[in-house]
């Protein structure tokens, strides 16, 4: 008899306990007395549990009737959600939105962006994807991801769409006691070819065999900018990190900017945009993602 229960009955069973008689539970669902009180009636015959005293003028919830409120208004409730959840679907948003982002990016901004986005979409699920060079736009092309978020890369594939976000540093440094931290002055490149330089490497092969900013024919290829940076904190080569993962690191003078002699004041400035493929946009809440990163790269003070 269990499996006949029925939302609605569940419902009437809340309406009269929050109105406080079945008169009044009738007037809110737009029914007769008679219709609420056989209503419950029938649920407590199925339940075999009493939900009402109805010995006073006004129907009293028994101890197993309190007891059962409490899972009548979370089964409720999850049937709401559920119905708000599948309305949403059929209207178009994902279940789930799946991006793929850059290493270098600032991930402050990845950060609060998300931040924002899980507040206004408790329900969606979000995967995130961490790559380098061509591995992040590759997802984006196989159609595993909605969006890229990435650098400027020569040779984009054409059937992406690219939105700029923001133009953020990337600098190149040194640990303290590296030899080319002791160089006054723009650093010569034959004495960076001297030493050796921390690159990323590319899982992909959309930029396989192509060198991006590798100014040393000696270097050593990290997958990880975790562990590039600490190789950098080591002493083990020098490299170029974004500005805002090394802040702490030259304010404490663990590490030391280097100044190329080939690059601008300041480091170089690197553009950033969200990639889509043009053929399958982004549904309502990665189209809302790539918005709320934008507005969240814009309140980052643009390089000098």
């Amino acid at each position: 008899m269990l499996d006949n229960v029925t939302l609605d009955q569940m419902r009437t069973f809340l309406a009269a306990v929050d109105e406080g008689s079945f008169s009044a539970a009738g007037r809110k669902l737009g029914r007769a007395q008679s219709v609420v009180s056989q209503t419950l009636a029938n649920l407590e015959g199925q339940i075999g549990v009493r939900l009402f005293d109805r010995a006073a003028r006004r129907p009293v919830l028994t101890d197993e009737g309190r007891a059962l409120v409490v899972e009548a208004r979370a089964v409720t409730g999850r049937m709401d959600a559920f119905k708000a959840r599948a309305a949403s679907l059929a209207g178009g948003l994902e279940a789930e939105v799946s991006i793929v982002v850059d290493v270098m990016f600032p991930m402050f901004v990845l950060t609060h962006a998300i931040g924002d986005f899980q507040a206004h979409f408790p329900d969606t699920a979000l995967r995130v994807y961490v790559e380098s060079l061509g591995a992040v736009t590759q997802p984006v092309v196989d159609g595993r991801c909605a969006f890229a978020v990435m650098s400027a890369l020569p040779d984009m594939p054409v059937s992406l769409v690219r939105e700029q976000l923001q133009m953020f540093r990337l600098i190149h440094v040194a640990a303290a006691h590296h030899p080319l931290a002791a160089i006054s002055g723009p650093v010569p490149t034959e004495e960076l070819a001297r030493h050796v330089q921390l690159v990323l490497t590319d899982r992909s092969s959309l930029t396989a065999g192509r060198e991006f900013g590798v100014f040393s024919p000696r270097t050593w290829r990290l997958a990880d900018l975790g562990a590039k940076h600490a190789f950098l904190l080591a002493g083990l080569g020098w490299g170029g990190m974004p500005a805002d993962r090394v802040e702490a690191d030259l304010a404490a003078g663990t590490l030391v900017e280097l100044r190329l002699i080939d690059a601008p004041v300041g480091g170089f400035v690197m553009p950033w945009y969200a990639a889509h493929r043009a053929d399958v946009p982004p549904g309502p809440a990665g189209r809302w993602l790539i918005e709320r990163l934008k507005s969240t790269a814009s309140q980052c003070p643009s390089p000098e």
